[in-house]
Formats: structure tokens, C-alpha cells, sequence
């Protein structure tokens, strides 16, 4: 990263990343510890649980990508924060009435996903206008490196928390997080201009379809967009089956499984903070191919974990390849992204890829759970990882990055209204966030990080 500063409204944003950050991984799988050891539930409901949230809370949210690229872009992000707080502050409330139940769980992760997908849309639009060019990738490093620092410390304090305090615990530090990130969003500064709003009709169907028709008729990111949505849904799908690989048949203790995917997390802090420097040394189309290409080469190596000392080594060897890699990938896809999209559609475009990435993960995890019952976990991970192997096929091997005349237009147009706004010669924010996740804008934290199925070898929702 260089050690550059990209400034104090920089400095006051990734603040605000950081805390969210560190609060969704000290959460880590809360909404399923809570059903099963509060509620008994089963994994019938626990899977119910994982699927409901990610699907109900993408449809509720699908209508809200053209509402944001109408209006001021920081007062939703700090609105979404706020709804993300007070909706998982009920859980512990209830919680101690003795009023808890597993449908208030099922509306909180509803309503903790539509804000996630909601602050995503608004975070990369944000950034889109205040950020320069030139220091997109700058800053998504920044970000990703501070996810891995936060998933490698979260879940093992969480674990800690939960044991001395009890299960809600790391629910109710999560909502205090969204709180503080809410404060240095705010501590910010600066005015916003108000987004024009077109003559003509109110929103339709035909803006609600704007995003994907334009992610589907870019050259560069539709291969992309099926690359991100296989590759993020197959390695989610199968994070259920292999805890239950790891912890029923296999005989692990939850302090090894947590361990053995605790430790590869500091490989995505290495890659994050190495891909700016491999991006200058062998250029950014090459490195989108390549470290694409290598991170989908590492899963299958799972299905031959067995129990012992070995077998730990053998995840975590594994795990920090892939997710090396990940780090590697995931800034650059985030920055190639942002400069292809223009300010006019920036909030629809990344609302419709998250939607489709989160309802495709869902479908996945779904399809590998019925698999596994018939092939059992480790046969169901060993052909994700098969599968895993062709989906360089789906990148964008004949094409260059397009140089967009409106993209970079829109862009030079943000960095000088972020310049009017913040006074000359200060540089401009970023914003961005997922266990599993998190969309390429990095400020976008992912709602199922304190909710159910939440696996911390995860990539970028991207």
C-alpha cells in the first residue's frame, strides 16, 4: 500500500470499516449457535435459516438499488447502519424476556440483509464520486487487508465471549459496531450534492432491470460476473458440509475447526497488501486472469482431509492458498468494476450484483445440501472443488479491460466535485465489505457475517 495517505476523511471511513468489520467476525456464525443451543433447532431449520435471510432479504432489497442512486448517498449508508443496530439489538432483548423465538430470528436476518445489499449499493456509489481514480485500488487493499486482520481475530475472541457470557453476546457487540461505524460515517464531514433526477415517470420495472442488462452487455463485466457468481457460490455451498465432515464424522473439536480456519486468514492479509504491487509489476488484466485462475485450483484438495494433526495442516495449507489468492483478487475485481460502471447507474448496477450473488449462493447451498445426502459431505465437497476447476473458462481470457468513455468521464467528474466538497488537495474517501462476501465495494458489510453459515475462508461477494 505504500503508506500513503489518502487523508482524514479517508482515515475517519476506514475507521468506520474497521469496527463493522471486526464486529461481523467477532459475530462469527451467531445466528446458528443461537438456534441450535437456545432454540434446539435442527439442521433443517439452521439450513432454513441461512437461505431465508440471503433470498427474502435480496427481494426485499431489489427495489431499493434505483431508489439510492437518487438520493444523497452517505444519509442511507448511515440510515442502513442504524436499521442494521437497532434489528439485531431486538435478538438480545428478547433474548433476556424469555421472549426469543426462531421467527424473530428469520425477520432479523431478512431485515439485516436488505440493509446490507441496500448500504452496498449506496457505499460504491459514494466512492464512485468522492474517490479518485487513481486511488480505488489504494484503498480497496486498504480494506480488504483490514477484513482478514478482522476474521482472523474476531471469531476466536467471539468464541471466547460467547463461553463467559453467554450466546447473545456477540450479537449485541455486532449492533454496537454498526453503531460506531454509523459515528464515523458521519465524522466524515463535508456536504453531498443531491443526484439529478431524470424527467419522466417515477421508478419501473425497466430501472429495476438496468443494472443487470448493463452487467450483461459489458465485455468485461458479464465474464466476470458469472466467474464471481460460481466460483464465491460453490466455495460457500460447501462450507456447511464441511464443518459437518470436520466436526460429526471426522471427530474435531470446534477449537481445531475454528483454528484451522482461523490461521489461513492471515493469507488474505498478505494478498491484500501485495496486490497494488503485483498489479504495477505484471499489470491489472493479467493479474484478474491469473490469480482468478489460482484460487479455484486449492478446494478440491479438501476432500482428502482425514482426522489427526495432519489433517488440520492439511486445511489450513490449503485455506491460505485459496485465500491468498482471494486477497489478491478480490481488490482488483472491486477497482476494475468501479471504473466500468458510470456515476449514473453505479448504485443499480452493484445492488444487482449483489442480489445475484447472495440468491445464487443460496440456490447452491441448497443444491449441495441435497447432494450431500445422497453422496455424503465429502463426495458433495470433492465435486464442487471438480467444478471449481473450469470456472477460469468463464473469465475474460479475449478481452482487454475497455477503456468506457462515460465511466471514466463520470469518474474525473467525481474526484473534482469530491474536490469542491473537501477543499483543494485533500484526497477522498472510499467505501466498500463479507465473510462471504462482501461485493467488491469493500465498505459493504455482509449481514449473514453475524448470521448463520458464515464460514471464515470466505470470499469476496463480489
Amino acid at each position: 500500500m505504500g503508506g500513503r495517505s489518502l487523508g482524514r476523511r479517508f482515515g475517519w471511513l476506514w475507521a468506520a470499516y474497521a469496527a463493522s468489520a471486526f464486529g461481523t467476525r467477532f459475530a462469527f456464525d451467531a445466528f446458528s449457535l443461537i438456534a441450535i443451543v437456545v432454540l434446539g433447532a435442527g439442521t433443517t431449520e439452521v439450513s432454513l435459516l441461512a437461505a431465508t435471510g440471503l433470498v427474502v432479504g435480496a427481494v426485499v432489497a431489489l427495489p431499493l438499488g434505483p431508489w439510492v442512486e437518487f438520493r444523497r448517498k452517505r444519509p442511507v449508508m448511515i440510515a442502513m447502519d442504524l436499521v442494521r443496530c437497532a434489528a439485531l439489538l431486538t435478538i438480545p432483548v428478547a433474548y433476556a424476556l424469555g421472549w426469543l423465538g426462531f421467527g424473530q430470528l428469520l425477520v432479523v436476518s431478512v431485515i439485516v440483509a436488505a440493509a446490507d445489499i441496500t448500504f452496498l449499493a449506496a457505499s460504491g456509489a459514494f466512492l464512485k464520486t468522492l474517490l479518485p481514480k487513481e486511488d480505488l485500488l489504494v484503498a480497496n487493499a486498504r480494506f480488504e487487508s483490514t477484513t482478514w486482520t478482522a476474521t482472523v481475530l474476531g471469531p476466536p475472541l467471539g468464541g471466547f465471549a460467547v463461553g463467559l457470557f453467554g450466546p447473545v453476546t456477540t450479537i449485541a457487540a455486532d449492533a454496537v459496531s454498526y453503531l460506531l461505524s454509523a459515528a464515523g460515517i458521519r465524522a466524515i464531514g463535508g456536504s453531498e450534492p443531491r443526484p439529478e433526477r431524470p424527467e419522466g415517470p417515477r421508478l419501473s420495472g425497466r430501472d429495476l432491470r438496468e443494472g443487470w442488462r448493463f452487467i450483461l452487455t459489458h465485455p468485461l463485466l458479464r465474464p466476470l460476473f458469472f466467474n464471481t457468481l460460481v466460483v464465491n457460490g460453490l466455495i460457500m455451498a460447501t462450507a456447511p458440509l464441511f464443518a459437518v465432515l470436520m466436526l460429526g464424522q471426522l471427530g474435531f473439536a470446534p477449537w481445531e475447526y475454528a483454528l484451522a480456519f482461523a490461521i489461513p486468514c492471515l493469507g488474505g492479509l498478505l494478498g491484500s497488501r501485495l496486490s497494488r504491487s503485483i498489479v504495477a509489476g505484471y499489470g491489472r488484466d493479467r493479474v484478474l486472469l491469473v490469480a482468478g485462475t489460482v484460487r479455484v485450483c486449492w478446494p478440491v484438495g479438501l476432500v482428502f482431509i482425514h482426522p489427526g494433526v495432519s489433517g488440520i495442516v492439511l486445511v489450513v495449507v490449503v485455506e491460505f492458498a485459496l485465500i491468498t489468492c482471494i486477497g489478491v483478487f478480490n481488490p482488483v475485481l472491486a477497482t476494475s468494476r468501479l471504473e466500468q460502471v458510470s456515476l449514473d447507474r453505479a448504485a443499480r448496477t452493484l445492488s444487482a450484483w449483489s442480489i445475484a450473488g447472495k440468491l445464487t449462493t443460496a440456490c447452491l447451498t441448497a443444491l449441495w445440501g441435497l447432494l450431500a445426502a445422497f453422496t455424503g459431505p465429502r463426495a458433495a465437497v470433492g465435486i464442487a472443488g471438480l467444478l471449481l476447476l473450469a470456472t477460469p473458462l468463464l473469465l475474460p481470457w479475449n478481452r482487454r479491460t475497455p477503456v468506457p468513455g462515460s465511466a471514466h468521464g463520470d469518474q474525473a467528474g467525481g474526484s473534482e466535485s469530491g474536490k469542491q466538497v473537501a477543499g483543494a488537495g485533500e484526497s477522498l474517501l472510499r467505501a466498500g465489505a463479507r465473510l462471504r462476501g462482501g461485493d467488491g465495494s469493500r465498505l459493504d458489510r455482509d449481514a449473514g457475517g453475524s448470521g448463520p453459515a458464515r464460514r471464515t475462508a470466505e470470499p469476496d461477494d463480489a
